[in-house]
């Protein structure tokens, strides 16, 4: 018994250990040596910009008249905004701006985001889809930047870096700093060796003749489109010079929601897209799997790394178990305090980490019930 506890306790420590420590290393030592430079060069093609929107009436004349105001030739770029079965004024605002710039793209009822999509990138002219949301805004150069790099014919898809910030002008949270840094840290490294394996929903732009109409129900588009350019051997390259910014979430329920829905939809990109795993069709294999499939793995190695400790209880095994308990117990408290957006930060980092393995689980469930093709997953938070 307690071999086959010992083996499970190393086993789980090591592919943990792998998930969050070792492939940032292998990273890191592999994008030295193996740098593959996007060649970036001033170059202005045809731009569209599609915007789903589902009752945005609070927040669409912004996002509108900041994509005007972006540093790009007037001529060369058009707003798309794709109202997905809005009940409130969100058309009619939109149709005060329409125009040779601004165009609505109506739909009788909500169909869900990977329908409003799909019928944006229809209604695009632009050489390049810029895909976006309605909450966020762009950087004045963010478009000329994610456009240049396109002037590389190996360059099939483009994402900007998403900064959070507490308000309009305001610093990121410490524990979503935390957690940004970390995940755009890894984006990067995986850029300069070949392409990343997911991008930024708020900020990502594409090859208007490389998109495939989504599956109904998609929920991760920001997956599921680049990795079907990398399929067709292209690259998906990470440039922090094109920037969307964002306010953070203040409700931590709101953000625990929205996680599971995303780890959810990882689920779904692996049903939608099976030839991921595949070692023949996917270059990126390696990436894919260590990035994103070991993450979804991660709760249950957690939970078998507690459980072998329990069992064996004594020595080093013991301190493992009482490390692992005080950490979910701060974690627990930290929990608590964000219901009062207090944030500890060594609490805040348990806390995040603890949630997203949570979410990963509940995710899982979710997929399993047959509830994510429902449009109502795009939840607005």
């Amino acid at each position: 018994m307690h071999t086959v506890a010992e083996a499970v306790f190393w086993i789980a420590l090591s592919t943990l250990g792998y998930t969050y420590f070792g492939y940032p290393l292998v990273l890191r030592l592999w994008s030295r040596w193996a740098s593959r430079p996007v060649v970036k060069a001033p170059f202005t093609p045809s731009v569209s910009v599609v915007i789903a929107a589902h009752n945005e009436e609070a927040r669409i004349a912004r996002r509108i008249e900041n994509c005007l105001a972006l540093e790009y030739p007037d001529d060369r770029l058009e707003v798309i905004v794709v109202s997905d079965g809005s009940t409130d004024r969100t058309e009619d605002i939109v149709g005060r701006y329409a125009g040779a710039r601004v165009r609505l793209a109506a739909m009788p009822h909500r169909m869900g985001k990977a329908a409003a999509l799909n019928r944006g990138a229809a209604e695009a002219g632009g050489e390049i889809i810029v895909f976006t949301d309605a909450r966020q805004t762009f950087e004045p150069k963010a478009v000329r930047e994610l456009a240049a790099n396109f002037s590389d014919p190996r360059v099939g898809a483009v994402t900007g870096e998403l900064v959070l910030r507490e308000g309009p002008e305001e610093a990121p949270r410490p524990a979503t700093g935390l957690y940004w840094r970390y995940e755009t840290w890894i984006r990067k490294a995986e850029s300069r060796i070949d392409s990343v394996v997911g991008t930024s929903g708020s900020i990502y732009a594409i090859r208007r003749r490389l998109f495939v109409p989504l599956p109904h129900g998609t929920i991760l588009d920001d997956v599921l489109i680049p990795m079907r350019i990398v399929l067709h051997g292209y690259r998906v390259v990470f440039d922090e010079q094109a920037r969307a910014f964002d306010t953070a979430t203040v409700r931590f329920e709101q953000e625990f929601r929205r996680k599971v829905r995303t780890l959810a939809g990882n689920y779904q990109v692996l049903r939608l897209a099976p030839e991921l795993l595949s070692p023949v069709r996917n270059r990126l294999l390696f990436q894919y799997g260590s990035h994103k499939v070991t993450r979804l793995l991660a709760p249950f190695f957690l939970i078998a790394l507690l459980g072998a400790s329990a069992v064996l209880a004594d020595g080093g095994y013991g301190v493992a178990l009482g490390l692992q308990m005080l950490g979910y117990a701060l974690a627990w408290v930290g929990w608590q305090l964000r219901r009062f957006d207090v944030r500890v930060p060594v609490m805040s980092v348990l806390t995040t980490f603890v949630m997203l393995n949570y979410a990963a689980l509940l995710g899982l469930m979710l997929f399993l019930k047959g509830r994510c093709d429902e449009p109502d997953l795009w939840v607005k938070t």
